[in-house]
C-alpha cells in the first residue's frame, strides 16, 4: 500500500469519525482505566470497558488487558466483546470518561492501518 493509500485511508476514517463524534467527545480528556472492585464483577465473568478515546473512536478493552480494539460503532465494540467472551457473554463497563486503548488493538483492522498511516506521516 503506498503512502498516498494510507493518507487517503486515514482521512476518510477521519472524516468518518469526526461526522459521528459528539461535540462533547472533542473536549474529553483520556484517563487510566481501574481494575473493578471484586464486588462488583465476579473474576470467574470476563467484563470489558467499552467507551470513547479522545478521537471518538469506541474502545472495547478487557478488564484486566488481555484483548480490546478499537471501533467505529458502538455495537462493534459491544460484539467485539460478546466474541472474545464465548461461549459466555460478559458483563460490560461504560466508564464515564474517555480512555485510550492501551494494548495491541484487535478490533477493527482499518482504524489499526489508519493509526498506523497518520504515525507515520507525522513522522511518530
Amino acid at each position: 500500500m503506498t503512502l498516498q493509500m494510507c493518507e487517503e485511508a486515514a482521512m476518510a476514517a477521519i472524516a468518518l469519525q469526526a461526522a459521528l463524534r459528539p461535540p462533547d467527545a472533542q473536549q474529553a480528556q483520556a484517563v487510566p482505566l481501574k481494575p473493578l472492585d471484586p464486588d462488583v464483577v465476579s473474576a470467574s465473568i470476563p467484563a470489558f470497558f467499552i467507551g470513547r478515546n479522545k478521537a471518538g473512536l469506541w474502545v472495547a478493552r478487557e478488564t484486566n488487558g488481555r484483548v480490546g480494539g478499537l471501533f467505529l460503532f458502538k455495537s462493534s465494540a459491544i460484539a467485539f466483546a460478546n466474541r472474545q467472551s464465548k461461549p459466555a457473554r460478559c458483563a460490560l463497563v461504560f466508564p464515564a470518561e474517555a480512555f485510550e486503548l492501551d494494548i495491541e488493538n484487535r478490533g477493527n483492522l482499518l482504524i489499526a492501518l489508519t493509526v498506523r498511516c497518520v504515525r507515520r506521516s507525522n513522522g511518530s
